[in-house]
Order: C-alpha cells, then structure tokens, then sequence
C-alpha cells in the first residue's frame, strides 16, 4: 500500500463526536471465507498434531480464513517423518486438522493430488498421459514396405533439481524405484519400439487406403503398392510420461490421461477409498492446481478411445484424414480444428466435469485453476465451482471471472502474490498492490502462495516453499501481516455480495487460433500470453479497461445459453448492453445463428473491424458454409456515424473500425473517472450499485468523481483503516480523496441513507519537524539482538556503522518524545519520511495505525495527545538481511528434495543452481528522514 487515504482516517476522529444513526451504513459481517486464505504446504506430510494445532492458532490469529492443504515434496533429515499420501496416518493427520480449524473457525480446503497435476502412483500405464508419434514411408508401384513398422522411442528423463539425471540412473517399471523423492522426476520417457495404431497410404490422387489390418503380428505390412506412387503414413500411441510435480512421498508416480473419464473415475476412486471411514467433516472444497502439461517435452494430445470419440463428435473418420492431420493435406486446417476442438471437448467433459460431478456428489465444491489447457478455458472455468486463476495481469484474471460473472458464481478465488519479487525482497506492500489487481480483475476470494507447514523447533528460517513470498511467522512482516488480512476481509466482504455489474460481452475468437497451424498439434491458452498477443482481442480488451467499459469474456457455448429481454443479453449471471466480436474470421454456425436470434429479439452486436466470413472445421462444410453466407445474406447495411447498420427483428448489427464509436453508437454507458487515473470494478447488491476503487496515480487525487450510476446518496468505505460515512454528491459525483496507490468502497444508493458523514480534509498550517533524539530498541529477530541505538537524525539502521545491524532482521522500536504543537487544531498529520519496512506507530501507548510501506501518514486526534507526548515506531524489515548473514556463515536452510530453492532472476543463480544472497549487500531497513506533525482540518 502506497498511503493511507486520509479522509478515512479522519473519520475515526468524527465518529466519536458525530451522533446520527449509522443504520444503513455499516460493514457487513466478516465471515471465515470473506477473509484471506492461504495455499499451505505440507512438506513431507511430516505433520504431527502438537505443531499443526500451533499454527493453525497462529494463522488464525493473523487474520487467516482458511487453508488450501497441499502435500508435497519432502525436507532432508525428517524422512522418518513423512507421511505417505492418503495413507491411514495422513487421514487421520487430515481429520485432526480439520477438527482444529472448526474450533477456530477456519475453512479447509484440500488439492486433491500431491503437488499437480493429477497424478500419482495409482495411475498405471493404461490412464497415464499419451502422446502420439508419426512417421511416413513411400513406395512406388509394385514395391513392398522392407522395414518393420515400429517407432522408436530413445527414451528421456527430466528431473526438477539442477544435478543433471541420466535415464540409466532411473529403474524401470517406474515403481521399482524407491527413492522418487530423490529423483524428483518431472517427466519419463523409457525407451520403447511402438506398434502402429493405424497406418494409411495416400496416392497422387488424393485416394486413402487403411492398411491397419496388413500389419501382421511382426509388425511387418504385407501389402504391394499398387499403380502409382503412394506415401504411407503410420501414427504411434506412446506414453508422455509427464509426472506429478513437487510429489509428496507417496504421491509420486504418472499424471493421468486428462482427456479420458475411465482414467479420471479410477483416480478418483483412489480417494474414495482412503476416506473410508474417516470423518470429514468441514472439509469445504477439492482443489486443482493449474493443468501444467503443458511445461514438459512433448506434448499430451492423444487418448486411447479418440478415433471412437472423434467420430462420434465430428461426424467422420479422423482415420481417413491423417494426412491432413499429420502431413499438411489440403484440408488441414479443417481437420486440425475439429481434433483441437474435440481435445478441448474430452478434457471439459471426461475431467473437469466428471471430477466435479464426483465432487459434488460427495458434498464438496470443486476450485479449479484451468489455464494453461488446450482447451477453451472459459468453458472449463465455467465448469468449475470456484473457477481460480493467477498471475499480475488483469486480462488474465478476466478469464476466470468472466466465467463466473456470465454464468452466476459466486465466487472467484486466485492463486495470489506467487513470485511476485525474487526470494525474502517481497513486502506487504507489494502484496497490497497485487491484491488491488485482482480485485479490479474481479476476483473476490484471495489465497496466499503461501505459507509453509514448519516444525517450530526447526531453526530459522524454517521450511520453505521454492516459489513464494514467504508468507511464514518466521518473516518479521508477520507483525503487520494482520493488518493487510483485514484490508482483504473488509474489502471481500462486500465483494463477495451481489453480481458483477459489466456491460459488455467480449467474443472469445477461440475458432481463429485452432485454425492456425502450428509446430505442435495443440496450443495452449493462458490468459493473453499464449496465442493471444498481439491480436484485436487483446486490444479490444486494453481499450474498454482504459476507457472504462465494463467488461467480461464469453465462449461459444456460452454464446448459446444468452437470451435477450428489453434489448439486454442476459445470461445466467448478469445483464449486458452489448456482445463485441473483436475481427473475427472463423464463427462456428451455431454461434451465428445464436447471435442472429438474439438480434432478432431485440440485441445489439458488434462486428469490431470486419464481420466473419468462415466456418470452421471439415465435416458437411460446403453446406455448413452455405448456411451461414445465408444467415448473413438478408441483412441490408447502412451507412451510420461509427460505420455500418443493420436492422435485424427488433435489434440492430453494428459493424465499424472504431470501438468507442460502436459502443457510443450502441449507448454503451462507461466509467469517465478512467481518465483520472481511477480505475473500478462494479457489483449490484440489491437496489444498490458498489464499486471498488483505486488511484493508480502515482500523486495524490483530491476532487469530484463521476459516476455513470444515478444516485440518491453514496456511502463511503474504507477497507485500510475500517472507516465509513457518507459521501458528498454534486450533479451525479461523489468528492473522493484518494492517496497514491489508495483504494475506497463506493456504494451508491437510489434512496437517500443517513448516517456519518463522511470527512473531507485540507491542512490548517505548517509542518513541524520532531527533532528527536530517537532511541532505537530491538525487540525480536536475528540472529542476534544488535544493542540499542540513538540517533539524532533518522536512517536505516543498516547505514549505522555496526556488523550485527547489517544482518539484521525483525522488529526494531523508535521512540521519542514530541511537544504538543501550538494552535487550536482538533486533529493532527503525523507523516513518516521514508520508510523501509512496515510499521506500527503508537501515540502515548495508543496505536493509532499500521503502515505496510513507505510514504504514508496517520492521523492523530487531539484528545489523544498531551503537553509531552511519547511517539513509538516499531519497524519491521524482511528477511533477506538475516538470510544474507546465513548463506556467508554456510548456514543450511536449502534442504528440500525438490526443486531445491531456485532463484527466480538468473543472477541469483548459485555455482550450484539454487538460489544465493550471499552477494547480495544488506537491504535498507527502519526509518529515514524527517518525521513531521501538521494541523489539519
């Protein structure tokens, strides 16, 4: 957080003066999900009952709502430990913890897998990942094949930790091996000869013969080519070998075939017998990390029943067509979209939707993180209870809550603040500005990654995850950690409530990328980052944001479930003025006959720089074509002031190459508060329209805020400090004081509240400096206590002369003592020069706020200050200083047996790897610079 908005803590001083009735402008409750939560990581599943019921008392302490428990791999020198995953020890590790978070009123949820992605020793070869090969031979007429059809496979192995792994060092079957966790295998190939699934032979003509049945058990072809020339081509099923990342002991072993449900129920069925006869209760939802396939050599993109289910979905042989498949035939591109389409198909049906069908009906919601997949994310996310995403970027986010917003789910919960800086450098500052992303991408259900399950008896720091901010008791930011959890509750609390309040559907053109070839046979998609760079799609998105236009995406199947009512698309969820087709060029039929039934009913679509022109895929498409030329045939264009018209029904087409032309032809409403600086998100609770808001300015913004929704009267929110009252509101704006970096709640109302009002500010007079001298206590950390210190003029600590202060890291106290400044003010500015750390300032024993970052202020209110007053900083800095300190004095903390602490920049890369600070120079710690007292009013 960049400041603290001033306003809001003003009202803390008014509140006690004002006595008007606060009855409808009040903080909703706070439950146990409107908190943060956090990943937590079980390493080892080395748990045991005496520490898991100190720390879950600790997080709950800290402001935590509930856990994410995901085992993984395991710590050297505690194997004797480790739990094997679901065995009946981990249960009961599992039943414990859930019966100590109902006492605490903490949530659970569990990943249902060790590490990700689904996967584990249970998975035999059969319902392990495939991949397929090819290979293509040519035979003129009259010759026999002379080679045996089989395809070699040399074999591979990948290992998560840096020390190079030879496949000769890996035993086969997999599980002869019984030191997985030292191996940490990523993916396994082990050498094969492969049998042809099929083998087709294609002539100058175009003529396709299958030769499968010529094979014989030899895997010799015994056929003669006939007249001509002919080129065969043989397609090989072969195991991917992807494995379960970061696996617990125990949890080792394949990932599964994501795209075949007999493969997903006999995994799943693996859990239903650990649980039987264990209690359960409180246990809220099943969880799964991201799909991650995609990250290993090679490409899963096959399963053993895909002719049978690709006949079934696209209405012809996929047989008949390897070569077009395989070999750039002349209809590739028609065949490549109807294989890439019924790959996204198998893995929304035979996975997503069967893993949560088996969910549910045990009683538990699925949270689902589907990026990364070869198929249509959108509709995946929509398959999930709590679809879940991750990352820095609002376009990425959108994905997610789009999903949610369009098909009414409560609840969009992020994998939040993964790797956000390199290891022990990130803040609660950095954390604070990450999560106001996310609230702005409509996310609304936060988790930390994330926090580390350590023994306290283990010396510092601890247990460590290999990518994470480190959110541990053993961070001295632990000490303001509260402070930022209940900005999130306060902020999710209303969050949580009502619906998204968007207004336009964006066209996801998911048909233009499957028809793009490509090296591989399957693109995946995350976010804009894969396949989407660059394009209209893209940019139509980074307008409407900046130009502030509501936004959400839709697939085509979602396409199909809209109706139009008083010229609104209306969908499960929400309400739009408008559906945007971003120059599209490949619109599946269906979809067009959806969107000319919705016009026809009275909406408005927008074909943004070209209307599309092609159907996709191969099947009927000479008929397919046909139709939808005609669909488009009996519209009649006109000229308008953004482009073209068409009348169609009741509702209108609008065709144009400037999108805020379309949209103001369209009536599209925005946000003009965009161009201050304020960026939003919108939700309706009821009768009442809520906003988030925040100053991405990098000053201060002090003035009349526009509003596009009418309202009787606006009730103010803080979620920082906790402050409410009403707003003023002049000719439909609201007065808005934001700081830097500072965001607020606004709720409008149609009919006029009472309440506090909400207090506006403006300085009464000239700073006075606090001259000190400042006596400087070091109250916990280390690795030792360094002795006091005073000082007449403030600077970190880690300019101070003096070695202990430079390893240093914890809680250190600044104390001094300040006259009451002349004047007849009733309130004060307190204002801290700079900052390096986070802070909780205390007036006389009274603490009158925390700050998580530099550059802020606190107000302090006259009756609690006297003649001579105490002034207390206590600071606390990260943990980078003390980790520099250990790595120099070859202090051990980088003991895990996978993934063993990389860096994230490659100049932390170690001679051996892994991460190192041990070049690293001290970072400034404590305070800096003048610290002033103003009067304000």
């Amino acid at each position: 957080m960049k400041k603290t908005t001033l306003s809001a803590c003003l009202l803390t001083c008014l509140l006690s003066v004002a006595g008007a009735s606060q009855a409808q402008v009040n903080w909703p409750v706070i439950t146990f999900q409107h908190k943060p939560w956090s990943r937590w990581w079980w390493e080892g599943s080395a748990v045991k009952n005496q520490e898991l019921r100190k720390a879950l008392e600790t997080y709950q302490k800290a402001g935590l709502g509930g856990l994410e428990i995901v085992p993984i791999y395991g710590v050297k020198g505690y194997e004797k430990d480790f739990l094997t995953y679901l065995s009946p020890q981990w249960m009961e590790a599992l039943a414990y913890t859930l019966q100590e978070a109902k006492r605490l009123n903490l949530g659970i949820d569990m990943s249902q897998g060790s590490g990700w992605p689904f996967g584990g020793p249970w998975v035999t070869e059969k319902d392990a990942a495939k991949t397929v090969y090819h290979q293509t031979y040519e035979l003129k007429e009259g010759q026999h094949l002379a080679e045996k059809v089989l395809y070699s496979v040399p074999g591979f192995v990948r290992t998560a930790n840096p020390t190079k792994l030879e496949l000769s060092q890996v035993k086969a079957p997999l599980s002869a091996n019984t030191n997985l966790q030292e191996l940490a295998l990523d993916q396994i190939q082990y050498p094969a000869q492969l049998k042809a699934q099929r083998l087709v032979a294609r002539n100058q003509q175009g003529t396709t013969l299958d030769l499968t049945s010529k094979l014989d058990e030899n895997n010799t072809l015994n056929w003669q080519a006939p007249a001509g020339s002919w080129k065969l081509l043989a397609l090989f099923e072969g195991m991917h070998g992807k494995m379960v990342e970061r696996a617990a002991p125990g949890g080792e072993g394949y990932a599964i075939d994501h795209f075949s449900k007999v493969a997903t129920d006999r995994y799943l069925n693996q859990f239903d017998q650990a649980f039987k006869g264990h209690t359960l209760k409180g246990l809220r939802a099943m969880f799964n990390d991201s799909y991650e396939v995609d990250d290993a050599r090679g490409q899963s993109n096959w399963t053993p029943e895909f002719f049978a289910e690709f006949r079934k979905r696209r209405g012809y042989a996929l047989e008949e067509h390897l070569f077009d498949l395989l070999d750039k035939g002349e209809n590739q591109l028609g065949v490549l979209y109807d294989y890439r389409l019924t790959i996204s198909e198998l893995l929304q049906e035979n996975y997503t939707s069967a893993w949560r069908k088996w969910a549910n009906q045990r009683g538990y919601p699925i949270r689902n993180q589907s990026h990364g997949s070869p198929a249509n994310i959108l509709d995946l996310y929509a398959t999930s209870d709590i679809p879940e995403t991750e990352g820095r970027d609002i376009f990425r986010f959108k994905f997610a809550s789009s999903a949610a917003h369009v098909t009414g789910k409560t609840l969009v919960s992020c994998e939040a603040a993964t790797w956000l800086n390199e290891h022990f450098v990130s803040t609660l500052g950095d954390v604070k500005r990450a999560t106001d992303l996310y609230f702005l991408g409509g996310v609304n259900h936060l988790f930390y990654h994330g926090i580390e399950y350590s023994p306290s008896t283990d010396p510092w720091p601890g247990w460590l995850f290999y990518a994470a901010v480190h959110f541990q008791p053993t961070n001295p930011f632990w000490h303001h950690f509260p402070t930022l959890n209940q900005y999130i509750a306060r902020s999710q609390s209303f969050l949580q409530q009502g619906r998204a309040n968007n207004d336009v559907l964006l066209y996801y053109p998911l048909a233009d990328k499957y028809n793009e070839p490509g090296r591989e046979l399957l693109q995946h998609f995350d976010g804009m980052e894969k396949g989407f760079k660059g394009t209209v799609f893209e940019a139509s998105a980074e307008e409407m944001q900046a130009k502030g236009y509501a936004f959400d995406y839709i697939s085509d199947k979602q396409i199909l479930t809209l109706q139009t009512q008083q010229k609104q698309l209306i969908s499960q969820g929400g309400r739009y003025q408008t559906l945007v087709l971003p120059a599209v060029h490949y619109l599946p039929l269906a979809t067009q006959k959806a969107l000319l039934q919705l016009v026809h009913n009275g909406a408005t679509v927008i074909f943004y720089k070209n209307r599309p022109e092609r159907v996709p895929g191969l099947f009927q498409h000479e008929s397919q074509q046909k139709a939808f030329d005609e669909g488009f045939a009996g519209l009649q264009w006109s000229k308008s002031e953004a482009g073209q018209r068409a009348v169609w029904g009741k509702g209108q087409l609008l065709l144009g190459n400037d999108l805020t032309e379309l949209f103001e032809q369209a009536g599209v409403r925005r946000e003009a508060m965009v161009a201050e600086g304020i960026q939003f998100s919108r939700r309706l609770i009821g009768s009442k329209t809520l906003y988030f808001i925040l100053n991405t300015n990098k000053k201060a913004w002090d003035g009349w805020l526009p509003l596009s929704t009418r309202a009787a009267s606006v009730a103010l929110y803080d979620a920082y400090t906790g402050n409410k009252g009403l707003a003023r509101l002049q000719d439909g704006k609201v007065w808005v004081q934001l700081a830097a970096g500072a965001s607020l709640l606004l709720e409008t109302a149609p009919t006029q509240q009472t309440g506090t009002p909400f207090p506006y500010y403006k300085t009464a007079g000239a700073k006075t400096a606090l001259k000190g001298p400042w006596k400087v206590h070091f109250r916990e950390g280390g690795p030792r206590l360094p002795a006091d210190l005073e000082l007449t003029i403030l600077k970190p600590w880690t300019e101070v002369n003096q070695p202990e202060l430079l390893e240093f890291s914890g809680l250190a106290s600044y104390q001094t003592t300040f006259t009451k400044p002349e004047g007849s003010a009733k309130r004060w500015l307190l204002q801290l020069g700079k900052l390096h750390g986070s802070a909780e300032v205390l007036v006389n024993g009274t603490s009158v706020g925390t700050l998580l970052e530099d550059d802020q202020q606190v107000v302090l209110e006259e009756r609690w200050l006297k003649a001579s007053n105490s002034l207390e900083i206590k600071v606390a800095n990260g943990m980078a200083n003390r980790i520099i300190s250990l790595e120099k004095q070859g202090g051990a903390y980088k003991k895990f047996y996978n993934t063993n602490f990389p860096a994230r920049l490659k100049e932390n890369v170690g001679k051996d790897g892994l991460f190192t600070a041990k070049d690293w120079k001290p970072l400034p710690s404590g305070l800096e610079g003048e610290i002033t007292i103003q009067p304000i009013e």
